[in-house]
């Protein structure tokens, strides 16, 4: 179960809704997770109150168009799944969202299971009842 944060510079809300979706679609296509396993946080920030900030690292040129998108799951996927994954985000932004892909920005940091607690204040994914 990913849990996603995206956040972007002036956007609204169909943006962010589109950035949505390819984020989802895009776990869901490379690394399998159910399509109704949907957790995201999405940020708009208006540049007065709230921004981003980013620089060329790394010989990638960003602008205003920069979309961070940070994505926290259980670890065990291999590399070469977390780059197919990184790949069609881009893709897929670019496809819905209209955001060059050299705009998108993700990191995911991993987990494990008793990291997450579902509901109830339980953790699921252990598989032991509460005490």
């Amino acid at each position: 179960m990913p849990f996603v944060r995206i956040d972007t510079l002036g956007t609204d809300a169909a943006r962010l809704d589109a950035l949505g979706r390819a984020v989802h679609e895009a776990l869901v296509e490379t690394i399998g997770i159910p399509s109704n396993d949907r957790f995201q946080v999405l940020t708009g920030h208006d540049g007065v109150h709230s921004t981003l900030r980013h620089d060329d690292y790394l010989g990638v040129p960003r602008d205003e168009g920069i979309v961070y998108v940070a994505i926290t799951m259980r670890s065990g996927r291999t590399p070469e799944r977390k780059q197919a994954l990184y790949r069609r985000i881009a893709e897929l932004a670019h496809a819905y969202a209209g955001t060059e892909p050299r705009n998108v920005f993700v990191t995911v940091t991993e987990n494990e299971s008793a990291d997450w607690s579902l509901g109830h204040g339980l953790a699921q994914y252990t598989g032991t009842p509460p005490s």
